[in-house]
């Protein structure tokens, strides 16, 4: 289906790209053979039913890539599902590096978004993982122990924030390092902020 709107949007989007013109042409004409419907959102071509985001056209320096929302729980027979990293829980990609790719995998592509709207209709979501899941790195426990009222304002945070800490934190191959940052967003804590606020 076509909105005439983000149809006017995304055939501007495409045009502005400096690479991957082509490409997204072909990968959007894929999608546009299924019954999903084409909008704008996030600056990209997205393609939702129902409302429910479903793929996402991205084009990066090296590769251009679909997005799928729920791409975790998707059957992936070609081996070809992306973890962008370890921390994205939902989503999966399928990359491309030419057009020539993106046509011989024509019907590899087909496939992936035709599960993508299957996955969509059964109503299934993505188990995510819960805060608890997360590993607490030891020296920011340690803060938290030494100080009450940090701890508090920590336990306050959204559960996203809280990950956030522990992520960025616990990451840290040194101890040295790990310290220094937890030191660092103490006062950030306090004021009830993620790591990015102002």
């Amino acid at each position: 289906m076509v909105n005439q709107q983000d149809h006017i949007k995304v055939n501007a989007f495409i045009e502005r790209l400096k690479q991957w013109q082509d490409e997204f042409k072909v990968m959007r004409e894929i999608i546009r053979e299924t019954e999903l419907t084409e909008d704008y959102k996030w600056m990209h071509p997205c393609y939702t039913l129902d409302n429910k985001n479903v793929v996402i056209i991205q084009d990066f320096k090296h590769y251009c890539a679909l997005l799928f929302e729920k791409g975790a729980i998707m059957e992936d027979p070609y081996q070809s599902l992306i973890q962008q990293t370890k921390n994205v829980q939902a989503a999966r990609q399928l990359r491309f590096e030419s057009l020539e790719e993106i046509e011989r995998r024509r019907d590899e592509i087909k496939w992936y978004v035709e599960e993508a709207i299957r996955i969509e209709k059964s109503g299934k979501k993505v188990p995510m993982k819960k805060t608890e899941d997360y590993d607490m790195p030891e020296e920011l426990q340690a803060k938290l122990d030494a100080m009450p009222e940090l701890k508090e304002a920590f336990y306050n945070l959204t559960p996203g924030r809280q990950r956030q800490y522990m992520y960025h934190i616990g990451q840290a191959k040194r101890a040295t390092t790990r310290e220094s940052r937890a030191e660092k967003y103490i006062d950030h804590i306090l004021d009830g902020k993620g790591m990015d606020d102002k």
